[in-house]
């Protein structure tokens, strides 16, 4: 645990059970911060997420909840502050997809998209946000999509909701940042997840075809940006959108 840069920093995670939320909260707790993950009650793999990031000497806490639910998220919040006293750094990573042509997609469908992935990252940023204001210090990182900058056939749902997240980034980011708050968007391209193993072989050389460098990101790749934009090294960078996706077209 060499770069200690965010050394007493703590930091909420949702989605930290696999794939890019689970990076980001290596990542996190390899500079330093202090971790809670949260994803869904019920969910197995979060518990071996923390017993991986307690072994190589971070500190972590589990949190399962709902982030649709605003119950939910004040019980989650106040949880961290009760523990650790604060919340100065929130990455909004909890999301799903649920793909379908328009004429095609369940009205339940678009809703649980939208809440999900943009409900959420309201919710969660609300009432992080109050810690942040009286410690005159935060960072929220919202896990957007080169989906919501160009759209993708058949998912009117998530490119909608993700670009709803880019807006969100960018208005949150003027409200906050004379308290010394920013606010950014990592928008990945296509990433090694579970979503991406499951491709066809041919669906597979299409995506590589739109990119430029031949190849799917890493979940790693992600979270090292993400642990830049949480650090003081990137202090003046607020309100942008920032691709991390090889290049695609």
């Amino acid at each position: 645990m060499a770069n200690q840069e965010l050394n007493g920093k703590v930091a909420l995670v949702t989605g930290a059970a696999r794939g890019i939320g689970k990076a980001i909260a290596f990542k996190l707790a390899e500079m330093g911060a202090k971790v809670a993950l949260n994803d869904l009650p019920g969910d197995t793999e979060i518990s071996e997420v923390d017993k991986q990031i307690q072994n190589m000497g971070g500190t972590c806490i589990q949190i399962l909840g709902d982030v649709t639910k605003v119950d939910e998220v004040k019980m989650l919040t106040k949880t961290i502050t009760d523990k650790w006293g604060k919340i100065e750094i929130l990455v909004n990573n909890a999301g799903i997809i649920r793909d379908n042509l328009i004429l095609r997609m369940p009205e339940e469908d678009w809703d649980q998209v939208l809440a999900v992935n943009l409900r959420s990252a309201f919710l969660c940023s609300k009432y992080a946000l109050r810690s942040m204001m009286a410690s005159n210090w935060g960072r929220i990182i919202n896990i957007a999509s080169v989906a919501g900058i160009v759209g993708r056939m058949g998912r009117v749902n998530y490119a909608s909701s993700k670009g709803g997240l880019i807006a969100f980034t960018r208005s949150l980011a003027s409200e906050v940042g004379s308290r010394n708050i920013t606010v950014n968007a990592i928008a990945p391209g296509w990433i090694t997840t579970r979503l991406s193993e499951n491709l066809s072989p041919e669906a597979r050389d299409f995506v590589l075809s739109l990119t430029s460098l031949k190849r799917f990101g890493s979940p790693q790749e992600v979270a090292e940006l993400a642990g830049f934009l949480a650090s003081d090294r990137a202090g003046y960078i607020t309100g942008q959108v920032i691709g991390i996706d090889g290049g695609i077209t």
